[in-house]
């Protein structure tokens, strides 16, 4: 019979293996990386507006066409200005954080959002063009709608592409 007790095993394996085998990962403290403004009304507003932001980023991973990681990583900018508490939640969020702490890192973003992400935007923007904005005779706007799916697209594809581990 093994004497080692889970809490001995648990000891003896690093930050990344615990994650593995347990599938938690260790809360760290990312509060130095912060800058809090010192007007309270500011402080509130970012809290504010992080949340919102927070909202729309979850929606997007539902929805097609919404962008989700773009709002997800505005909301921690804006959570980075007001609140460590929604910081440090955000940044050890299981599945939020690792992404946000890799694009921050400069190691880019997954092959599968790179092939998906411009797939939806010029799916969605063709719709809104073909449907909406030509027939009514908005060409102007089908124009504005190209211009900024056309740089969200260039914008992914020029991210670095993040590797397997």
């Amino acid at each position: 019979m093994n004497d080692t007790s889970p809490s001995q095993i648990r000891d003896a394996l690093d930050a990344s293996e615990v994650e593995r085998v347990s599938g938690t990962r260790p809360f760290v403290d990312y509060s130095s990386q912060m800058a809090v403004t010192g007007n309270p009304a500011l402080r509130v507003t970012f809290r504010i507006l992080g949340l919102i932001f927070l909202g729309l980023g979850t929606l997007g991973y539902m929805l097609p066409g919404l962008p989700g990681t773009v709002f997800i990583l505005i909301a921690a900018y804006f959570f980075a200005q007001s609140s460590p508490r929604f910081y440090n939640w955000l940044m050890n969020h299981r599945v939020f954080g690792q992404w946000i702490r890799d694009f921050r890192a400069g190691k880019g973003v997954p092959l599968w959002v790179k092939i998906y992400a411009p797939a939806m935007i010029v799916l969605s923007c063709a719709l809104s063009i073909a449907f909406f904005f030509v027939p009514r005779g908005m060409l102007w706007l089908a124009a504005v709608v190209f211009a900024v799916g056309a740089y969200g697209v260039y914008y992914i594809l020029r991210l670095p592409t993040r590797q397997r581990t």
